[in-house]
């Protein structure tokens, strides 16, 4: 099944928070330190490759240690273990070194899913779909998915469960499904499951649902919107004609985030429907797009002014779009590449990786051959050390370039206020 694209840009403001982030930015740079510590000027090519084989040994020792401590009776233990495979495998391409060990991973991720409790089972999710992610689309990652979709399913439907377990296994379903599922039976069962999870309830307003839930709904609807944008048109009809109509509900909901979802979805809903030529009837689209419009404008005071402000911002996108199909584009620079999301389908589907692989996201999109199919990029770069060196920017260039850039927009703005000065 080839992997297409979701998405909008208020799910990228809604990402991972940002000591993740930082978490994942200095595994990073711990583990490509090898590379960086020796001057080739200091030491010759022989003495710096042996440095660098040694390193990436002493890594692969560790992970092997971490991957022996998810079978440690401490649960401490086994949750210091998740977190530190989570962060390798997010910040590295270690599919060689994943490949023949993937079941005996897999074997304890299930241990981890079955007999651990919140955070672990949080935990283990996480790193399962970037096991997944790691192993791709061929029948290793379709291997590893099939394996553990019946006890993702089971953790995710299950009340009782911790809801930050339910939240990383409706991630977990949404992400293998879309890496590495083969079957139509396995994409519909998945985006069934899902469905249930996020829909507003029978009776009763979507604002009126738990406000602990929201996190778990966002996560499953994020899911469900990734699966829409690799659905094969038959299927994908059938969801346009009437069962997309439980997202406006959502729009109520007391969740800023989820508001943002339900919105960025429809977006990618009505984006589908002009792909396929169909034509997209709300019952009322005016009443839809009047909703909107309140929502782009909205200056409850009861609301946070940052939420308020995101809010604003990214409805407005999406009003432009259903109005008159305008999509605001976004560059994203990895290396010395970029790559543009210029769709709703191509930002949902960005949003997702980066969900999972916080800062590590630049490094996969450049290293990871998954993701570069996904996203059109061809094979990864192979650069030597010159031009390496030569695509470095010293800091006190940055610094000039910065200067010039601040100028440059002082003088823009100012130009704009004479114009609001000539006109007032």
């Amino acid at each position: 099944m080839g992997p297409h694209s979701p998405g909008g840009p208020g799910s990228a403001r809604a990402g991972s928070p940002g000591s993740e982030e930082e978490a994942g930015s200095e595994v990073l740079s711990h583990c490509s330190s090898a590379s960086e510590g020796a001057s080739p000027a200091e030491e010759g090519p022989g003495s710096e490759a042996a440095s660098e084989q040694g390193q990436e040994e002493e890594a692969e020792d560790r992970l092997k240690e971490h991957m022996d401590s998810l079978l440690d009776k401490s649960a401490k233990t086994r949750q210091a273990a998740l977190q530190s495979l989570r962060l390798a495998l997010s910040s590295k391409t270690l599919s060689e070194f994943l490949l023949e060990r993937r079941l005996t991973l897999t074997d304890s991720l299930e241990k981890c899913l079955k007999k651990g409790k919140g955070e672990e089972q949080a935990l283990a999710g996480t790193v399962l779909t970037l096991l997944c992610l790691q192993m791709g689309s061929g029948p290793e990652g379709e291997e590893v998915f099939r394996s553990l979709k019946p006890l993702l399913v089971s953790v995710l439907t299950d009340s009782t469960a911790s809801p930050s377990a339910r939240q990383s296994c409706a991630t977990a379903l949404g992400m293998c499904c879309y890496i590495a599922a083969a079957d139509l039976e396995d994409l519909v069962s998945c985006l069934f499951c899902l469905e249930g999870i996020f829909s507003p309830p029978s009776t009763g307003e979507a604002g009126s649902a738990p406000a602990q839930h929201g996190p778990l709904h966002c996560s499953a609807l994020q899911s469900w919107s990734l699966l829409l944008t690799i659905c094969p048109p038959s299927h994908l009809r059938s969801i346009l004609d009437n069962r997309w109509l439980q997202l406006p509900p959502l729009l109520s909901s007391s969740s800023v985030a989820l508001r943002i979802l339900a919105g960025e979805t429809i977006a990618l809903v009505f984006e589908l429907a002009q792909d396929l030529e169909e034509d997209l009837c709300h019952q009322d689209t005016e009443l839809l797009c009047a909703q909107l419009k309140v929502l782009a404008t909205e200056s409850n005071k009861y609301r946070a002014k940052t939420d308020r402000r995101k809010q604003r911002s990214i409805f407005r996108d999406i009003l432009r779009f259903i109005e008159s199909g305008e999509y605001q584009e976004e560059t994203i620079r990895f290396g010395l590449e970029c790559m543009y999301l210029d769709s709703w389908a191509r930002q949902r589907t960005y949003q997702a990786f980066k969900e999972v692989l916080g800062s590590g996201i630049r490094h996969h999109l450049q290293n990871n051959e998954l993701l570069r199919e996904i996203f059109g990029l061809g094979p990864p770069l192979v650069l030597d050390a010159a031009a390496l060196k030569a695509s470095k920017v010293s800091r006190f260039e940055k610094h000039l370039y910065n200067l010039a850039a601040f100028k440059a927009r002082t003088k823009a703005r100012s130009r704009v206020r004479d114009k609001r000065a000539d006109v007032l």
